[in-house]
């Protein structure tokens, strides 16, 4: 099989994550607690279709939206990520933010390829990028986009992407998407990471000057973030991860502890799991 249609199933029981009918609406305020994903009801859906105008998909009503919507992400909490990728890219800046988060968690975690992840994330920054043009006020359109060129950045090292200007793009989504959405965990989860991994590469003084990235920052983003979602395993495993970057071994023992805490959490979807999972791993 060519890497390029590789897409390695989800590896854990995804039993308890169907979420059929009404469980989806049911579960939706904690399985989107991070990223503040609006449910796509037939009124949301409809203004998506205003706000999207040319870029709307074609021959679908707010109805038709919204089940395509919920269906693709309905796919994608159970850990079909290729249908939830597959069904969210063909509805165009409308289904960005689910085809973006599959493709984008998948290559994360089921892609071992380093050159298909880079592609992966090229590819889900241009759909985001295609998001963000047509459909300016979603936050998530700004954070997909943040999220893609994060991922993209840490593949091809944080010293060349400074040198390439990316940065100050995420730093650039990041901003927007909590100016749209205050209270957006996974924004706030990548602003303590932007901080942390500047500080890390270049030191406090240049990273100051240059990026305006602070230590003060990174920690009072990750505190939020952890505040907005404590039953999120991804908020401890980058708290875990922030210390690391800012203290080293200085604050390991305080690491591996927000480590425990995220491989201890009850996922409540196949990303979680994922999430979940590396955690275990990582402690091994």
């Amino acid at each position: 099989m060519a890497a390029k249609t590789a897409w390695a199933a989800f590896p854990h029981d995804a039993k308890g994550y169907a979420y059929a009918g009404d469980a989806l609406k049911k579960a939706w305020p904690k399985l989107h607690a991070g990223d503040a994903e609006p449910y796509p009801d037939a009124k949301r859906a409809a203004a998506l279709i205003k706000a999207a105008g040319k870029a709307a998909p074609k021959g679908l009503d707010a109805d038709a939206l919204a089940t395509a919507l919920q269906d693709a992400w309905r796919a994608f909490h159970r850990g079909d990520f290729k249908a939830a990728f597959d069904a969210g890219q063909a509805l165009g800046p409308a289904g960005a933010s689910v085809a973006v988060k599959a493709l984008g968690i998948h290559a994360t975690y089921l892609v071992d390829d380093e050159a298909e992840q880079l592609k992966r994330y090229e590819q889900a920054a241009k759909l985001a990028e295609a998001a963000v043009a047509a459909l300016p006020d979603e936050a998530n359109s700004h954070y997909r986009h943040a999220f893609a060129l994060g991922r993209y950045s840490q593949g091809i090292s944080i010293a060349k992407a400074l040198k390439a200007g990316i940065a100050g793009k995420v730093r650039a989504a990041l901003d927007t998407t909590l100016e749209l959405e205050p209270k957006h965990a996974e924004a706030h989860t990548a602003m303590a990471l932007y901080h942390a991994e500047i500080i890390n590469k270049i030191g406090g003084m240049i990273g100051g000057l240059t990026y305006g990235a602070k230590a003060a920052e990174a920690e009072k983003h990750i505190k939020n973030a952890v505040k907005l979602t404590p039953d999120s395993p991804i908020a401890h495993i980058e708290h875990g991860n922030v210390l690391m970057l800012l203290h080293g071994d200085k604050q390991e023992a305080a690491a591996a502890a927000a480590y425990e805490k995220a491989a201890k959490l009850k996922p409540l979807d196949a990303m979680e799991a994922l999430d979940a999972a590396y955690a275990k791993e990582q402690l091994e």
